[in-house]
């Protein structure tokens, strides 16, 4: 599935940038191959506008921001966070007139995330309760761009069985190479993914967790959130709640943006965030090394690669993706054309 030639993809809100990241610039992002710029309004609150004055199509996310507004570069004009022109400098008192303006886009901040969506969108950005409980810490993990598409990255953090490989280094057990079976529940967001896999415990999360054995379970309830983003709530044997979440974006056919942090159930004394962010990050520099060289085209169809067992979460993404286009009159858009198997396979 190419994304960025499903309309429907269009109607979800997307992950852009962390909120700490949008201040006094106007900043550059390119969601679904539409180049916005970001910037905060005169009431300080997200706004996002398509990157190109209309005057001579220069991009603003090249120029400032001056009282709520962000400037074009090259001669000046000024647009608000609702995409009119408020001012051109070279008309008399700067008055633009009537009916200049440029396309906006909805903005929204939640969960210390800015997040936008290129049209009405179908559903609300999902519920993380967690994120606002005391007895929950925040720790900001990585944003970073990664060369693989977001449905890759999703199943991915769904498949229990690529621990013993791609993980061998970090939690995987490689001479247990037989996954564990997972659970699926609907869920409002995609579903819910339930398992109790058995993991290798190392040194740094000996400490991490405070357990001390050369082995653990990991208590998965994990949470696809449709299209591309992801909620993994592992409980650990002590009780410890280590909630991580993946959120992307679509930057293209090929690229993601990646928003990743992490929710806990312990304190700063009890496990330092920095150990923390180390060890997430190994596991996820292995998961990329594997993801940023597998085909951008995913098949929406099950006849487009071959599975396994433990690939049903992987699979129930691509029927309720093939779903989703089906009910809004789309077909799967594939490199070569349109995939003339993609209705049967969404009634499947």
């Amino acid at each position: 599935m190419l994304v960025t030639q499903q309309k429907v993809l269009r109607r979800f809100w997307y992950p852009v940038v962390p909120a700490d990241r949008l201040a006094t610039e106007p900043l550059p992002f390119t969601l679904l191959n539409t180049d916005l710029v970001l910037f905060r309004d005169s009431a300080g609150k997200a706004a996002a506008l398509v990157d190109r004055c209309c005057h001579r199509t220069a991009r603003l996310s090249k120029g400032w921001v001056e009282a709520g507004n962000v400037v074009c570069p090259y001669h000046g004009w000024t647009y608000a966070g609702d995409g009119r022109c408020v001012r051109i400098p070279q008309r008399p008192g700067g008055d633009p007139g009537k009916n200049i303006a440029i396309e906006s886009f909805r903005c929204t901040e939640r969960y210390g995330v800015v997040w936008v969506a290129l049209e009405e969108p179908l559903r609300d950005i999902p519920a993380l309760p967690e994120y606002d409980d005391p007895a929950y810490r925040r720790v900001f993990e990585f944003y970073e761009p990664w060369e693989a598409p977001g449905l890759r990255i999703m199943e991915n953090s769904f498949d229990n069985a690529h621990f013993a490989f791609v993980h061998k280094e970090s939690f995987g057990i490689v001479d247990e190479p037989e996954p564990v079976q997972p659970r699926l529940e609907p869920d409002p967001a995609g579903f819910v993914m339930y398992a109790d896999v058995p993991v290798k415990n190392p040194e740094i999360q000996r400490g991490n967790l405070g357990i001390d054995a050369d082995r653990t379970v990991r208590h998965y309830e994990k949470t696809w959130w449709m299209p591309f983003s992801r909620k993994m709530k592992v409980t650990y044997p002590n009780g410890l709640v280590h909630i991580i979440m993946t959120l992307t974006a679509p930057i293209d056919d090929r690229r993601s943006q990646v928003i990743q942090f992490l929710l806990r159930s312990d304190s700063e004394a009890d496990a330092p965030a920095e150990n923390l962010t180390r060890f997430d990050r190994q596991v996820t520099h292995e998961d990329m090394a594997i993801l940023e060289g597998c085909d951008h085209d995913v098949p929406l169809s099950p006849a487009g690669e071959l599975h396994m067992p433990t690939d049903r979460p992987g699979l129930e993404m691509r029927r309720m993706l093939a779903r989703l286009l089906a009910e809004h009159g789309e077909q799967e858009v594939r490199r070569g054309g349109c995939s003339p198997a993609l209705l049967a396979s969404a009634a499947e």
